[in-house]
């Protein structure tokens, strides 16, 4: 499949569909009141598909990969908050490790376009560290 814009990436498909869950665990009425956990999470669940899409509009292979990097590191962000949500009882085991799941994978398809994209291991583009 070619992709054209964006929305074709399964990377930013998948990040989609993460913060649609993001928004849905933290709607809870326990969770919605401690706004600054809520409001964190779903900044860096939006953060994974934004960077996705405006790495894509860069046309540039490095800046591209560039803004990949960023929104990896959002997913991991991510994953450390939804500890802080299970420890704080605000969403349950099974919650949890689907919510993990998916921004582990979420995280390796992005590793493995930045891999694409840097014909390298994964490593940032030159000038980037």
């Amino acid at each position: 499949m070619k992709v054209i814009r964006f929305e074709d990436l399964e990377a930013w498909q998948k990040a989609r569909g993460l913060t649609l869950e993001v928004y849905q665990l933290t709607a809870n009425d326990r969770f919605s009141r401690d706004y600054g956990l809520r409001d964190q999470m779903r900044r860096a669940s939006v953060s994974i598909m934004a960077n996705v899409a405006e790495g894509f509009s860069r046309k540039s292979d490095k800046e591209f990969s560039q803004f990949l990097f960023i929104a990896k590191s959002s997913a991991a962000e991510l994953q450390s908050h939804a500890y802080v949500a299970l420890d704080q009882e605000y969403i349950g085991e099974s919650d949890f490790e689907k919510l993990y799941d998916n921004l582990d994978h979420t995280s390796r398809m992005i590793s493995n376009l930045i891999k694409h994209l840097t014909g390298r291991s994964g490593q940032p583009p030159q000038g980037t560290q």
